[in-house]
């Protein structure tokens, strides 16, 4: 049990670097882009391999190679299962429907509603209703703005109208 100690002691800076480029990487995939923290990562997963090919040889190397990408492969893929359904999907880092049924009811009560844009559609813009200015689509082709114009179709956010 000592030797293990020692052995986690004296190898803790590699550890860490292991750890937290794949944490990194893990970050960098529910991020947008391709930015500092996967870069981050990449570069503490791809030190932590070269000073460990660098002190114990070729074997360990390859060793922590297979390691860090079987890790990485691994939390990955538990991150997004868990984004998908578990404990990750209800927190403020997975983004969720932001048109609940409520609206898509209120959406459905705008059909035969008549108005007029308020800016170009082409063939989407902005439109008013009883003075409420929402984003709407029209039914294909261009309309100029102060077009009167009924609205055909709702379903969520998706309005579409067609001229007077």
């Amino acid at each position: 049990m000592g030797d293990v100690l020692a052995f986690i002691v004296t190898n803790l800076p590699l550890i860490l670097c292991l750890l937290a480029g794949v944490a990194l990487l893990v970050l960098e995939v529910f991020l947008p882009g391709f930015g500092l923290p996967g870069v981050s990562g990449v570069i503490l997963l791809v030190a932590g391999v070269a000073v460990t090919w660098h002190r114990y040889g070729v074997v360990a190397g390859l060793a922590a190679t297979l390691i860090a990408l079987a890790l990485t492969g691994i939390s990955v893929s538990v991150s997004i299962k868990s984004a998908a359904n578990g404990k990750l999907s209800r927190s403020a880092l997975i983004l969720k429907n932001v048109t609940p049924d409520q609206d898509t009811e209120e959406a459905a009560a705008l059909v035969g509603k008549e108005g007029k844009t308020v800016t170009p559609l082409n063939p989407v813009g902005f439109a008013e209703f009883d003075g409420v200015r929402l984003n709407v689509l029209s039914e294909g082709s261009f309309l100029e703005k102060d077009v009167p114009v009924r609205v055909i179709k709702a379903d969520g956010n998706h309005i579409i109208v067609r001229p007077v």
